[in-house]
């Protein structure tokens, strides 16, 4: 294919021009739509098994860099406009982001998407098509302030499909319209989908902030990913939304059985469904539902769903594992309630244990515990979260199932969060192992016989240090804040939650701080990187961004403390500040509370561009640790056992955060929130409704860890300054970080999950 005649043919058809005459704008809708055509045209994998992923959210970033790179024409597209004297990176700036999905669920989803059609298999994710995103978040007065974040384009990645589904809700049906969006497999011919469904007249974007009429379920389905839901009407837009993606999901499923020729009994023969976390759990009724109305007995339609579900677990939060009020199912869809009930009666039938019944006293509906008694397998995402769930959190379903139980480690693709974000690290790998660990990430242990290669170490800091400079000119440019490249970056960016604590990487700050305005200048500058959202009615995780950016501000206004500490907080962090960001960071805060975190993901992503985890031993955090050995890593804080122990009545061993409060070292720094400095800033009453929550409960265990973590962090700031032994510690990092490719876990599921 002659790429150059195949975009002229493009801009001549939208703009009447050539391609040399496009302004940049013009030259991003001729490319996608010349990569969307492309992995449009290519055919399905083959397979008589097929894969749905069903995920309320799907954080895919921008794809034309990503599309590029899958069909193998990324470096052919840039060398046809720098032969325009053009440059991509300019054109692939004016895409906008997907506003498809928030967090690390979401974006685990998009990796694995990307896996799954890398990997030749045939699987297509299943979701909803949000228009405005979860928000787009703007600091005001040191606040976090809503707006919608549209991202829908006359052109963009959305292909329409024809096809639609009518969806029965109580009182009204809905029509669910299905929009697609290929994704093409790397180092393959094929494409697979990802099927949204949103409804056919959409409401316009709220005028102020993100309120919106939550009754009004008609046009406002898919207008927010997950709805406020600080009232009744929040609660139950969730409810419909839910309902509305596996109804029109399940019904697509079936759609597609018989087109492949396959009867409704052979269901569990030709199709796996994955349930990523509890949002999709009401397709296993409805698809019961739907099996009967096609003829099928309870007991066979049964039968069928729970060898064809299976179940991702990824959280130990109980308040994450949802319940649903049997009043919300009545009221949204009154078709599943006896399919509910029944299944629930089957349950309580077998096994006699409450605590296992999909239906407990107060008439809610248990979705987790749906998912596991009516699939065939239940997975953690990190070894330490498959234990916790298997010993403590459901350990009465494991004792009911121990065969369903098993472990699937997260992934990242590391086409995307290393060969596209961080060219340099890639040109540097291939010059030192070669180009095969793209499709083999374990080969990236070879770089470790270049541990005592200064010529390859001292590159290695280059290159790092060059991403540093890239970040600093693109939040210059984005911010208008200009940051030290010379400075230790150290990084934490991931939702904004307090089992995740950045409030106690903010009380790190105010020691810091106090120790610099105190003469104790630390060995290094240092540049404290948070990059968070808030959810909307999360009260206390808006106090802890509230305390971020008083800090922020304070220190740029302190000519004392500047030079030596400087805290950024990013405005609205999404997927394309992480590709900025990640390659330039130097500590990867990874600091949750032990037991709390299922595994993260950020954590593989900066690790694989050579930032060294300062971390508890959490989630994949353990694996990590194992993987790069004690030299290597900075580990620090309560073990998960003491945790779950911790939290406890019995024994008198329950946390008591004024015994952590009331101590020489602890106390100064929380009663800072209160200061006269950072009182002349911030809004009082939310920063002593943080004080008295981290000195009266501190429900994740801040104040428990901070000493250590002050302690450690010190450590790692003037162990930095040793700039070759930090650069092995960093080729460590990359070098074994090849294990935690999503192709790799996308192999693991499917060989001991899907069978495709």
């Amino acid at each position: 294919m002659d790429l150059k005649e195949y975009l002229g043919q493009i801009t001549q058809e939208r703009f009447t021009l050539a391609p040399e005459q496009c302004d940049d704008r013009q030259l991003y809708v001729a490319l996608l739509a010349l990569t969307r055509r492309l992995a449009e045209e290519r055919p399905a994998p083959e397979g008589d098994r097929k894969l749905y992923y069903f995920s309320a959210e799907f954080l895919m970033g921008k794809l034309l860099d990503n599309n590029l790179l899958a069909l193998g024409i990324r470096e052919q597209a840039r060398e046809v406009l720098a032969g325009m004297g053009r440059d991509l990176n300019a054109v692939e700036e004016r895409e906008p982001e997907p506003s498809l999905g928030n967090g690390g669920l979401g974006r685990l989803a998009a990796c694995f998407l990307d896996s799954i059609a890398a990997l030749g298999l045939r699987g297509d994710g299943v979701g909803l098509n949000y228009h405005y995103g979860l928000f787009r978040q703007k600091f005001v007065d040191c606040k976090q302030h809503e707006v919608p974040d549209p991202w829908m384009e006359a052109e963009s990645w959305l292909i329409p499909t024809g096809k639609t589904f009518t969806v029965p809700f109580g009182g009204f049906d809905l029509t669910a319209k299905l929009w697609d969006v290929a994704i093409p497999g790397a180092y393959n011919d094929r494409a697979n989908r990802l099927h949204l469904f949103d409804v056919e007249e959409p409401a316009g974007a709220p005028e102020n902030g993100i309120d919106f009429d939550k009754t009004d379920i008609v046009h406002h389905m898919t207008s927010f990913l997950y709805p406020d839901d600080g009232d009744e009407a929040g609660r139950l837009l969730r409810v419909y939304q839910q309902y509305f993606m596996v109804s029109a999901g399940a019904q697509l499923i079936l759609q597609e059985l018989e087109e492949r020729g396959y009867g409704f009994r052979e269901l569990a023969d030709h199709v796996a469904i994955q349930i990523n976390d509890t949002h999709p759990s009401m397709v296993i009724p409805e698809l019961i539902r739907l099996l009967t109305v096609r003829g099928l007995t309870m007991d066979e339609a049964i039968e069928q769903v729970r060898r064809t579900c299976a179940y991702t677990n990824h959280t130990i939060l109980a308040e994450a594992l949802e319940k649903w009020p049997l009043t919300f199912i009545e009221r949204v869809a009154p078709q599943l309630v006896l399919i509910i009930r029944e299944l629930d009666r089957r349950v309580r039938e077998a096994c006699p244990d409450p605590t296992v019944a999909i239906l407990d006293g107060q008439n809610l509906v248990h979705m987790a515990h749906m998912d596991i008694h009516y699939g065939y397998s239940v997975n953690g995402v990190a070894a330490l979260h498959t234990e916790i769930l298997k010993k403590s959190e459901l350990k009465a379903f494991y004792d009911l199932y121990p065969d369903k139980f098993n472990n699937k480690t997260n992934g990242i693709t590391l086409r995307r969060w290393l060969e596209a974000c961080n060219p340099e690290l890639t040109a540097l790998i291939d010059e030192c192992i070669g180009s095969d660990w793209r499709q083999n990430p374990g080969k990236l242990v070879g770089l470790l016989d270049f541990i005592d290669n200064d010529r390859v170490l001292e590159h290695l800091l280059a290159v790092k240090h060059s991403a540093k400079e890239r970040f600093c000119r693109e939040l210059k440019d984005a911010q208008g804040v200009a940051l030290d490249p010379d400075s230790i970056f150290d990084v934490q960016i991931k939702r904004l939650h307090e089992y995740k604590r950045q409030q106690m990487n903010a009380l790190y700050v105010i020691h810091k701080y106090l120790d610099i305005r105190a003469g104790r200048i630390p060995s290094h500058p240092l540049t404290v990187i948070f990059g968070a959202k808030a959810a909307p009615a999360y009260v206390m995780a808006k106090h802890i961004i509230h305390l971020i950016l008083c800090l922020q501000a304070l220190i740029e206004n302190d000519p004392a403390v500047r030079p030596w500490l400087r805290v950024m907080m990013l405005e609205n962090y999404n997927v394309t500040w992480a590709e900025r960001l990640i390659p330039a960071a130097d500590i990867s805060e990874q600091i949750s509370l032990a037991s709390k975190e299922a595994s993260g993901t950020g954590n593989m992503k900066l690790m694989a561009n050579g930032a060294v985890t300062l971390g508890t031993m959490d989630g994949a955090n353990v694996e990590i640790a194992e993987l790069v050995g004690p030299d290597n890593i900075y580990a620090f804080g309560t073990d998960s056992d003491r945790v779950i122990r911790l939290y406890d009545d019995r024994g008198g061993q329950r946390y008591r955060a004024r015994d952590y409060y009331h101590t020489l070292r602890v106390e100064p720094l929380v009663d800072f929130l209160l200061s006269p400095e950072l009182l002349d800033i911030g809004d009082p009453k939310s920063l002593a409704a943080l004080w008295r929550d981290m000195k009266g409960k501190d429900w994740f265990m801040a104040l428990l860890d901070v000493e250590e973590y002050i302690a450690v962090k010190d450590l790692a700031v003037r162990q930095y300054s040793d700039r070759k032994s930090w650069a092995r510690k960093m080729l460590v990092n990359i070098a074994k970080s090849g294990y935690f490719s999503s192709d790799r876990t996308i192999r693991q599921y499917n060989e001991d999950i899907w069978r495709l």
